[in-house]
């Protein structure tokens, strides 16, 4: 695959992030307010709930609503359990694209080394010269306090007992921990390493030429049998695929060249007969 479609492929992965997001948001706008203490309305004027509601949104603009079942929405942290799951969703996914960022860019002489990460300190402490990918860190550790923070608010709602919840406030401290940190944690990964990475275009290319993987897309031009032979002979030669294919002349050169281009290894054309 290409770096293009690798990173497109992170795009999509948080796009589906900021959908569940945004159906968690719709969630937390019902309010309880107007319940008192156990949701039946008792000692509250007629009139409080739907008042304290409009003065809320005139002032917040938050579109809030109150809920139709009060009773329930005193008792109920679901709500709650869902933004930090979803919350949790993210961090997880964001801190295995990090992982990703670390692995491509390791090196350069013992990791992969295909992308380039902007360096962001002056070297290890032991290791001169040794530029560590301390971004992807920063955002990996971010992720783990949220995994964490998801866990808390989870037993939090789930400790509550008949019509009340005395455990609100840790969950409510919990989220906004994990709202917050994530959020300069995008900032940070957006403007200190995200804009800055660029392709190792040679070492890229060296990969893919003298990659055995290559025998995979020849397979439905020269055979299985074929392709394995090539494959073995390719690991234990040192030599590349394509030298021995064009070696043997196994597949015409045009074709040969149709399907190593970017177009034919990334989306595979129709194969030929054989």
């Amino acid at each position: 695959m290409t770096l293009g479609q690798e990173f497109q492929t992170y795009a999509v992965m948080l796009d589906e992030d900021q959908k569940r997001l945004n159906e968690a948001i719709l969630l937390i706008k019902e309010i309880n307010l107007g319940g008192t203490a156990i949701g039946t309305r008792i000692a509250s004027h007629p009139d409080f709930a739907n008042t304290v509601c409009a003065h809320l949104n005139q002032i917040t603009n938050l579109h809030l609503l109150t809920a139709s079942d009060l009773i329930e929405a005193t008792q109920d942290c679901g709500a709650f359990v869902q933004m930090s799951g979803v919350l949790k969703r993210f961090a997880v996914k964001l801190s295995k694209i990090c992982n990703d960022l670390r692995l491509l860019s390791s090196g350069p002489r013992a990791g992969l080394n295909e992308i380039n990460l902007p360096p962001m300190q002056s070297g290890s402490s032991i290791m001169p010269g040794k530029i560590n990918p301390v971004i992807p860190e920063v955002v990996n550790q971010v992720a783990f306090e949220v995994i964490g923070n998801d866990l808390t608010v989870t037993m939090a709602a789930e400790a509550g007992q008949l019509q009340l919840n005395a455990f609100e406030p840790i969950i409510a401290h919990s989220l906004f921990k994990s709202l917050t940190h994530l959020h300069a944690a995008c900032l940070t990964l957006e403007s200190r390493c995200i804009r800055g990475i660029t392709a190792n275009k040679a070492q890229l290319e060296a990969i893919v030429t003298h990659s055995i993987g290559l025998v995979t897309v020849l397979n439905p031009y020269i055979g299985y049998e074929t392709a394995t032979a090539i494959a073995l002979e390719a690991h234990h030669s040192g030599r590349g695929v394509i030298e021995i294919v064009r070696e043997r002349k196994l597949v015409p050169e045009e074709t040969l060249v149709k399907i190593l281009s970017p177009e034919g290894l990334c989306h595979l054309h129709k194969a030929e007969p054989v």
